[in-house]
């Protein structure tokens, strides 16, 4: 768990922000391959390779704050 502990907190903010709603224009790349998820036309690899990089940041940042929670409360 020390992988985590090592990001700081307000870059990885900032990067799951910039990267989870890039492009700003027309759509945001993660809420369109969400929908092709949902819809079940998420087949092609670099629409998969696209919603893990898109994702990343963010999951990364749910898990820090996580384990920061966690921790303050053991």
């Amino acid at each position: 768990m020390a992988f985590l502990d090592s990001f700081p907190l307000v870059p990885l903010i900032v990067l799951a922000l910039l990267l989870g709603l890039a492009p700003f224009v027309p759509e945001p790349h993660l809420f369109e391959k969400v929908r092709m998820l949902m819809a079940g036309t998420l087949v092609k690899p670099l629409d998969i390779f696209d919603l893990i990089m898109h994702a990343s940041p963010i999951v990364l940042l749910v898990l820090k704050l996580a384990r920061m929670a966690f921790l303050k409360s053991a």
